[in-house]
């Protein structure tokens, strides 16, 4: 009996010491709490998992690497990773460091890292790299996303074939309609000038990350993609191009991060968003 009431005090101190401060707490689709469990559990049987964060959130940086962690366990290591925070044009240097032939300084030097690989990426790269597997460098380099901010889609065609390689396959399909572009329209002001090549710049980030995700694809497991949840929120972005031209039968679970000043329940903006919402708590540090 003793035994028992021990068991049971401990139990219950647990239970108030969980409770006492929580920092996020996981929705799924319909607005009702679940748990990490689904979202791994889901994620398995997909082919195609997109986990959206917020750049500088530590919470959504550490299940980033939780999810990849338990994913690698219950698939038998058969996943393959890839990211927005890597260029296509530095494809190489990821290999070459993933296979051990350049040193890891190398690769540091060489490669445009951003400014928060050491906190939040080098896990993930250093995880591919013990468990030898694949990460694809997805997006597309900045300098061209940028011409295309500047001077619209047409700025792209003059480019040399090494470089429209780094590039979804020219010309990609563009809606303007879609609601994440027009919002985007609207942040720069709406109609002329520059606000109709801003979203321009994000299709052609958008549309090249699907490309890389469809031509990498493992034949069996599971792809997971980091990218800022803006790329991939309401089923937009890089899903509507993985699921109009690239690879319209893969089989996706989206995921997102937002922030709200309670966890009780997720918030009327945020319903809808993904599959999965996490929502971590908007006092929580910040990793930039």
């Amino acid at each position: 009996m003793r035994y028992l009431f021990l068991c049971l005090s401990l139990l219950i101190t647990g239970f108030l010491f969980a409770q006492d401060k929580p920092a996020y707490q996981i929705f799924d689709k319909k607005g009702n709490p679940t748990t990490y469990k689904s979202v791994l559990k889901a994620s398995r049987k997909s082919d195609v998992v997109f986990f959206g964060e917020l750049h500088n959130n530590p919470i959504a940086h550490w299940l980033q690497y939780e999810l990849t962690a338990g994913l690698h366990e219950s698939t038998n290591g058969e996943i393959a990773l890839g990211a927005e925070m890597f260029e296509a044009d530095n494809q190489l240097l990821l290999d070459e460091y993933l296979s051990g032939i350049i040193k890891e300084k190398a690769f540091e030097d060489e490669a445009r890292l951003w400014n928060n690989y050491a906190t939040d990426y080098k896990p993930l790269v250093n995880f591919a790299k013990t468990n030898n597997l694949s990460f694809t460098a997805t997006n597309i380099p900045r300098r061209y996303a940028s011409l295309v901010f500047k001077e619209g889609f047409e700025s792209l065609e003059p480019l040399q074939a090494t470089a429209k390689s780094y590039i979804a396959p020219l010309p990609i399909k563009y809606d303007p309609t879609l609601p994440g572009y027009q919002k985007m329209v609207e942040m720069m002001g709406g109609h002329g000038g520059g606000a109709d090549n801003f979203p321009k710049a994000q299709a052609i980030k958008d549309a090249t990350m699907a490309y890389f995700i469809s031509k990498n694809l493992p034949e069996k497991g599971v792809f997971i993609h980091y990218n800022g949840s803006y790329h991939s929120d309401n089923y937009e972005g890089i899903i509507w191009y993985l699921q109009n031209d690239y690879a319209p039968k893969a089989r996706i679970t989206t995921i997102t991060s937002v922030e709200q000043a309670d966890l009780d329940s997720l918030s009327e903006e945020n319903m809808g968003k993904a599959d999965f919402t996490i929502v971590i708590i908007d006092t929580m540090t910040k990793t930039y």
